[in-house]
């Protein structure tokens, strides 16, 4: 597959989900100048593909007409954008920056609203999915942008994406973004909160999931999560307790500035600001269970892991 559409596209992050999307785009055959990093392998890889590694944004910059940013959240974007030799110096007018990342939504306005008179376009395009739907290109993108950018970016963003939904307008996508993740991770402390009171009272993990798994409480979401329970898999969601404390800090910070009360929101933050405080920061946030057994004096650490 090859491209007509002319963009040269950068990419800074090339992480557990970034490596992917720009191994997808390259692949079909879009020219790719991304920044380079330490962590050897994913560059490696790209380069192989066809993919140009460069040293600094400002480099990234000059390569390309679409840059788009994987990174962790609204701290690093405001440095590559704002920083020393950062994009909005260095970008042509009539680029788009696309930002993929969950970020806060504020900040992403505020970025736009800078960007906007060098003649330079802030998108945001937020993730769903693992890294196992990233490398296969089957994440889905919710995108925040105006309707002729996000014509602009759809065909660059269905080689990674197999489904895109048009949200709204720049600033929406990341507002969407929040919203799931709280549903993801609203789940994913309930059923850490439930799995440590089954243990409690008498019912394994094995016999608890025998009733959720192909019933109506059972989701996508529940089997991944479940993997490290039941099965000591470290890698069925590569989504760390810390980045998800992060997500549900700024869903707080959108709450609040809507003016909204969110009880419920508070309490999945506390769940996993709990875990961050007991050092669990870099663990998976199927390993949850495991923290919140300990508090309880309960392990749940799968029999043939030593835990996280």
């Amino acid at each position: 597959m090859s491209s007509d559409t002319g963009e040269r596209i950068g990419f800074i992050g090339i992480g557990l989900m970034g490596h992917g999307i720009a191994r997808n785009i390259v692949e079909k055959g879009y020219p790719v100048t991304f920044l380079g990093r330490a962590k050897r392998a994913p560059a490696d890889d790209l380069v192989s593909r066809g993919a140009v590694e460069v040293r600094s944004v400002e480099e990234v910059a000059a390569a390309s007409t679409v840059v788009f940013l994987c990174v962790t959240g609204s701290r690093e974007v405001e440095a590559i954008v704002r920083g020393p030799g950062g994009l909005k110096g260095a970008l042509k007018p009539g680029s788009v920056i696309v930002d993929c990342s969950t970020s806060d939504p504020t900040s992403t306005a505020a970025l736009a609203a800078e960007l906007a008179p060098l003649g330079i376009e802030l998108a945001d395009a937020p993730l769903g999915g693992t890294p196992k739907e990233a490398a296969e290109g089957k994440l889905s993108a919710m995108v925040g942008a105006g309707d002729a950018v996000f014509a602009r970016l759809r065909p660059v963003i269905e080689t990674w994406a197999a489904k895109v939904v048009h949200i709204g307008v720049t600033g929406d996508g990341h507002r969407m973004k929040l919203l799931n993740n709280f549903l993801s991770l609203g789940y994913a402390a309930i059923y850490s909160e439930a799995l440590v009171l089954a243990q409690k009272v008498g019912i394994s993990p094995a016999r608890f999931d025998a009733v959720i798994r192909g019933g109506r409480m059972d989701c996508g979401f529940y089997q991944t999560f479940m993997r490290w329970t039941l099965e000591g898999d470290r890698d069925a969601h590569k989504f760390t307790i810390a980045n998800a404390f992060k997500d549900l800090k700024y869903l707080e910070s959108m709450a609040d500035a809507a003016g909204l009360i969110n009880p419920l929101g508070n309490a999945a933050k506390n769940a996993f600001a709990v875990a961050v405080a007991a050092g669990a920061a870099d663990e998976f946030v199927p390993m949850l269970p495991t923290h919140v057994g300990r508090l309880n004096g309960v392990d749940l650490a799968p029999p043939s892991s030593e835990g996280p």
